[in-house]
């Protein structure tokens, strides 16, 4: 409380109290105030009156000293309102950062200010952001807990300062801190902690380059501006996250939508090629469908490898490998020997019912990759929808082949029949009868309906036996073709037995030899496998005389034409005598000496004759079983002249 002045009546004193007043009022500097005492001295004034001056100008002094800090006090109020505004009107960190070190700096009048934030990782405090600092290992420096300056205030959360920071011992120094602070060339150094609740995030500092004692004041400010600072930071923290969250959330609702779309996409897709495949569209068009959605070329095949429908790109074997990766995997795998080219296995459970390859597409994004592995369940349907068709014209055409082979109910009636599958009986029909080394006989009976409807025939099973019947004029060649087209499919051999079958006259019908045909087929089929002629086709006349001989009904004529045709039919054409002269060989038993005697012509003449005959025959004409067959068909020749 400051002293009572009692002005006297003495106009000195009076004069004296009006311009001390105005000293106050015009906030003078202090050495001002001593000029209304000096002029009281000048002027005169009693012991009394300077006594009364000179209290009354102390009190003065008080007054403006007192003015003074409420002033002061004053401007930090309001330098620290200003400083929550401008820091609540900040969102992004780095700038909330730098200014809060720029305005510690204005408001304390340092050289330096800066700010450290607490790794909680690594447990330690690094430098953050510097106003004013000019050396980079400074501004690089990490401070352990409890070393230096800032890591006793990071620590202990209490502020702390010194005058002349290398020569405290109060601190835990270190080599790279000291360091850092002699590049620097702090001296006084005052570090406050920034905390939210209990917990420290950080140190803020004020630092001079020379000598200084930091004033209480000082401290309270700068513990403050911490305050602030530490909810900015905090707030400015926090709007970060959200932004980071908000943005992640948008990327995921991006992604989300994205996706739903290719679903969507994909879904649309799918239905559209399965509303293909039950409308009866075949594995062509579903090939152009699937196309048209991924932009490239696409082939199917079935589970043998053999090509069913190809648009838009050159024929690709199925590779094995790419196949069976996507059959284990489930899902579409890139060829490697194909650049561009994808792979996925057409599965129906486990079993492998072929492969779809999609080409020209390098790069395929997943949502195309998700279209095409749900093509490929698409393709299984429509595999599986053939097959079912398939096997139930199979199942048909095996019950009619059954009832022709038997012979059971009316002719034509079989034969309308037939014709309602797209089989004519009237026309000359091979019967066949396969035998299988290795498969077994359910896959011979499928190889051999496969076979049997391409060309328009008929398959079953009949006594144990898988049996064909169709069109063919040379039944011994359609059994050496088929043996040789089921034996690659089943990758095992497999043997055919031939004869054929013809409408019977009259009758026009093309039913009543089939049982005949199947007899002889079967006969001509045990022969082969006696034989040794496993993997082989053939009809009886291409077994030589062991097909007359298992003929139910030898045909002589056609035995004699198969065997010595050529001969005969060159003797006809140039008037020689090659038959002559081969029953003239045989009977003088392979002597050329003999024959040439008997035939009263030159040795030589023999020998061309005969060379003529191998190029007719073969040459294999004078081994001993050709030999035998050629003769039987010579005795027989001359048989059918003598009737």
């Amino acid at each position: 409380m400051l002293p009572t002045v009692t002005a006297s009546g003495s106009p000195r004193t009076q004069d004296a109290l009006r311009t001390l007043l105005d000293l106050l009022a015009a906030d003078a500097p202090a050495e001002d105030f001593a000029r209304p005492a000096a002029q009281a001295r000048a002027d005169g004034a009693s012991a009394a009156e300077l006594a009364e001056v000179d209290e009354a100008t102390r009190v003065a002094l008080r007054i403006r000293r007192t003015l003074s800090q409420h002033r002061v006090r004053e401007a930090e109020l309001t330098a620290l309102f200003d400083t929550a505004s401008d820091l609540a009107a900040l969102r992004d960190l780095d700038a909330v950062l730098r200014a809060i070190v720029h305005r510690a700096k204005l408001l304390l009048g340092t050289d330096i200010t800066y700010l450290s934030l607490n790794d909680e990782t690594a447990g330690d405090t690094y430098m953050r952001v510097t106003d004013g600092s000019v050396a980079a290992s400074f501004q690089q420096v990490r401070l352990g807990m409890g070393e230096g300056l800032g890591g006793l205030v990071a620590q202990s959360a209490r502020p702390y300062a010194t005058d002349d920071y290398q020569a405290d011992n109060r601190f835990h120094h270190t080599d790279t801190i000291d360091g850092a602070v002699l590049d620097e060339g702090l001296r006084a150094i005052l570090g406050v902690p920034l905390r939210l609740g209990s917990r420290v995030i950080g140190v803020l500092y004020a630092a001079d380059r020379t000598p200084r004692r930091f004033a209480r004041e000082e401290v309270a400010l700068l513990s403050s501006l911490a305050d602030h600072a530490a909810i900015a930071i905090d707030s400015a923290r926090l709007l970060e996250e959200t932004r980071t969250a908000l943005g992640d959330l948008g990327a995921a609702n991006d992604t989300i939508r994205a996706h739903n779309q290719a679903m969507h996409r994909t879904e649309e897709a799918h239905d559209h090629l399965t509303d293909l495949v039950l409308r009866g569209a075949d594995a062509t068009e579903v090939a152009a469908g699937i196309a048209a959605l991924l932009d490239g070329g696409i082939l199917i095949h079935d589970a043998d490898g053999t090509e069913l429908a190809r648009t838009g790109t050159a024929p690709l074997t199925p590779p094995v490998d790419g196949v069976a990766a996507s059959r284990t995997s489930g899902r579409a795998v890139p060829v490697e020997a194909a650049a561009g080219t994808w792979v996925c296995a057409v599965l129906a459970g486990p079993e492998l019912l072929g492969s779809i390859a999609l080409t020209g597409r390098p790069d395929l994004p997943d949502t195309d990759r998700l279209l095409f592995e749900r093509a490929g369940i698409v393709t299984a349907l429509l595999l599986l929808l053939r097959r079912s068709a398939a096997e139930t014209e199979d199942r048909v055409r095996a019950e009619l082949l059954y009832d022709l082979l038997t012979a059971t109910g009316d002719g034509g009636a079989l034969a309308a029949r037939a014709r309602r599958v797209g089989v004519h009986l009237s026309r000359p029909h091979a019967v066949l009868v396969a035998h299988g080394e290795a498969a077994t006989r359910q896959r011979l009976l499928s190889a051999a309906a496969q076979s049997a409807r391409t060309r328009g025939g008929l398959a079953g099973i009949h006594h144990d036996h898988v049996v064909l019947a169709v069109p063919s004029k040379a039944p011994g060649r359609c059994a050496q073709e088929m043996a040789a087209e089921m034996g690659k499919a089943l990758g095992s051999p497999v043997t055919v037995g031939a004869a054929g079958a013809a409408a019977e006259p009259g009758t026009g019908d093309g039913t009543g030899s089939l049982p005949t045909a199947h007899e002889e087929a079967q006969r001509c089929l045990s022969a082969l496998l006696a034989l040794g002629h496993t993997g082989n086709g053939a009809a009886l006349p291409d077994l030589g005389f062991l097909g007359v001989l298992l003929g139910d009904q030898a045909d002589l004529a056609g035995y004699v034409r198969n065997t010595l045709g050529p001969v005969l039919d060159y003797d006809a054409r140039r008037g020689t005598e090659l038959v002559r002269t081969l029953d003239a060989y045989f009977v003088h038993g392979a002597s050329l000496t003999r024959t040439k005697t008997a035939l009263h012509i030159h040795v030589n003449t023999v020998v061309q004759r005969l060379e003529r005959i191998g190029r007719l025959l073969g040459k294999d004409w004078n081994a001993p079983a050709r030999s035998l067959e050629i003769q039987l068909a010579l005795r027989l020749h001359h048989l059918a002249q003598d009737l």
